[in-house]
């Protein structure tokens, strides 16, 4: 069986150095690219033809195709063969569940280590299928109290706070989920009802502090 072609994508370079040096470990794996925007990812999705891609889920500053959801969305909808990992630190269950529903291959945790994407490749190689546990995300017994709040956010909700922690305004997340600011609004006023918080500074410093969008 030939190599498998992996195209990684991550805005960090850090992370692509240590992606790129667990992949190159098996000789079965191939990086034959790097991105570290969506722009960048989606046209050497075209040129590479990867079998693989794993990519960051929070890629921000991409006007174009975005990232979380909306390049999710893209890249399912556009390049429907290649298997895709994500890589990300959310533990929100409905947003993983919607990944899932949407044909991703499977989530990566930065926070339970990367070395699970060799797991993962060795599957895709040996099995044509990567099997994960259905996800239980921020449900699990035993989260804490932030945690439980952050469980009841749904994607929308989750998307429109993951943009609005990275400094932009509420206009500015309308116009990348190509939404009304109305709507961008009332979903940003839902989800600071459902995390008990009533004011800007307080929502971003809950961010900051549960590391929710890294």
């Amino acid at each position: 069986m030939p190599q498998m072609k992996v195209l990684l994508a991550d805005d960090h370079p850090i992370v692509l150095m240590g992606v790129r040096e667990i992949i190159e470990r098996d000789p079965r794996f191939k990086v034959v690219g790097e991105a570290m925007s969506s722009s960048e990812l989606i046209d050497k999705i075209s040129l590479l033809k990867p079998d693989v891609i794993i990519t960051d889920y929070n890629m921000p500053g991409d006007d174009q195709y975005g990232d979380g959801t909306r390049l999710v969305e893209y890249l399912r909808r556009h390049f429907p063969e290649p298997k895709v990992l994500i890589l990300t630190v959310i533990t929100n269950a409905q947003v993983l569940t919607w990944l899932y529903e949407l044909g991703i291959s499977g989530v990566i945790s930065k926070s339970a280590g990367l070395e699970q994407i060799l797991v993962a490749l060795d599957a895709f190689y040996r099995q044509g299928h990567y099997q994960q546990d259905q996800p239980q995300g921020d449900l699990s017994e035993g989260a804490d109290d932030l945690s439980q709040r952050l469980s009841q956010l749904t994607v929308k909700e989750f998307e429109v706070l993951r943009l609005f922690s990275t400094g932009v305004s509420v206009s500015d997340v309308a116009h990348s989920l190509n939404r009304s600011i109305k709507t961008i609004s009332t979903l940003k006023i839902s989800a600071m009802r459902k995390l008990n918080v009533d004011n800007d500074q307080a929502l971003l410093i809950l961010c900051v502090k549960a590391n929710l969008f890294a």
